[in-house]
């Protein structure tokens, strides 16, 4: 019985304890007096909207606070068209502050743009820019047709191929087509005026920058000029073209006139008709004395071994061989060729009607067709130049 009296006391003290702990969440005690239990009640519920209070308010700040950040963000995407990610990252390293946000995000771009130069850029698009007697074209490379599509890149290719206009050909004095390397360009400064890219800068910072913004690798791969002689004009046209001076595929040539210019409109649509031609047949070559011996030779070797698996005799070869020669001029030899539109007539036969036209023998001076991205698989694999359709 004494045993049985000294753990009553211990479990008394327990199971009050134990009402206490869950009654406590109720915020009042119902071991407590009921004054005591009203006034703990009241509290918890000045409690309890302070508390909701302070909730709603640090709520409204929060969203507050995401509203101005989403404009922040939206504002510098306008700024620069960098990609989303990289702009929310520099804003947070800069603590929302814009303008340094901008100056980081510049940086961050030129370093990534220099970590994707080594990855193939086959797409991007030809700039034409022409002046009295003189056409440069420049091709400007980028890794999707989606970038070349954007009107940052189309600006840039624009702007470049104005500044080739410039570019002098010193080892060649004569009027003719020659080619440059980036390098010719890289070091010009030159103004940009575009609302997300402006100011005076080189070319290849220019570059560098566009990269950064399109998040690809962009590169000034080449660029031709041709120039015309006194008495003669220089004509283009480009195909696929999302606006004037753009294009995919780019045909030029130069018409000259012996006794001097009389017919200008006359001259130019019919250079524009050919340069369309030369896009379309894709020539090597103006004329046969300009068909190379290794070209001619290695054609005439396939065609021989094609006759001989008919089994005809020797003569019946040859002129088997002689007539598939023709055959091959008029796909390769611009003046051998019919005219694209209209069969019936040879590229010969337009000329000597426009130089009827014009009072004065016109002839074509030098031609070349060009397109995005030709060669350049096979360039990076043998690292040499590869050929570009034109007169020699």
């Amino acid at each position: 019985m004494a045993y049985l009296r000294n753990a009553k006391r211990p479990l008394e003290i327990l199971l009050h304890n134990t009402r206490l702990s869950s009654c406590g969440g109720h915020g009042f005690s119902t071991w407590a007096t009921k004054r005591t239990s009203f006034a703990h009640s009241s509290d918890t519920k000045v409690s309890k909207t302070a508390y909701f209070c302070w909730v709603s308010r640090r709520l409204s700040s929060q969203a507050s606070s995401s509203a101005e950040q989403i404009s922040l963000i939206k504002q510098l995407r306008e700024r620069t068209s960098a990609p989303i990610k990289d702009v929310k990252a520099s804003l947070v390293d800069c603590n929302w502050d814009i303008e340094a946000a901008q100056k980081d995000l510049r940086k961050r771009g030129k370093v990534l743009a220099m970590k994707k130069s080594s990855r193939t850029a086959s797409e991007g698009l030809l700039a034409l820019a022409q002046n009295e007697g003189k056409a440069a074209i420049v091709e400007l490379n980028c890794e999707t047709d989606f970038v070349a599509r954007n009107e940052i890149f189309e600006y840039l290719a624009l702007a470049l191929a104005k500044q080739a206009l410039l570019v002098e050909n010193s080892s060649q004095q004569v009027p003719g087509v020659f080619s440059f390397g980036p390098e010719c360009l890289e070091d010009l400064k030159f103004n940009l005026e575009h609302p997300k890219i402006s100011g005076e800068t080189t070319v290849q910072n220019a570059v560098t920058e566009v990269a950064a913004m399109m998040g690809e690798n962009v590169k000034l791969r080449r660029g031709f000029v041709m120039s015309s002689f006194p008495n003669g004009v220089v004509s283009a046209y480009l195909h696929r073209s999302p606006q004037p001076g753009l294009g995919r595929i780019a045909g030029i040539l130069s018409l000259e006139v012996e006794n001097g210019i009389s017919q200008l409109n006359a001259l130019q649509k019919v250079g524009s008709e050919l340069a369309m031609h030369i896009v379309a047949t894709k020539p090597l070559f103006l004329a046969k004395e300009f068909v190379t011996s290794d070209a001619l030779n290695n054609e005439r070797e396939i065609l021989r071994s094609q006759a001989e698996s008919t089994g005809k005799s020797q003569m019946a070869i040859e002129k088997m061989v002689e007539g598939r020669l023709r055959k091959y001029f008029e796909e390769v030899v611009l003046m051998e060729q019919k005219y694209f539109l209209n069969d019936s007539l040879s590229i010969k036969t337009i000329l000597d009607n426009l130089s009827k036209e014009v009072g004065s023998t016109v002839k074509i001076g030098n031609f070349f067709r060009m397109e995005v991205g030709e060669g350049i698989q096979r360039l990076e694999a043998s690292s040499t130049e590869e050929p570009v359709a034109q007169a020699v």
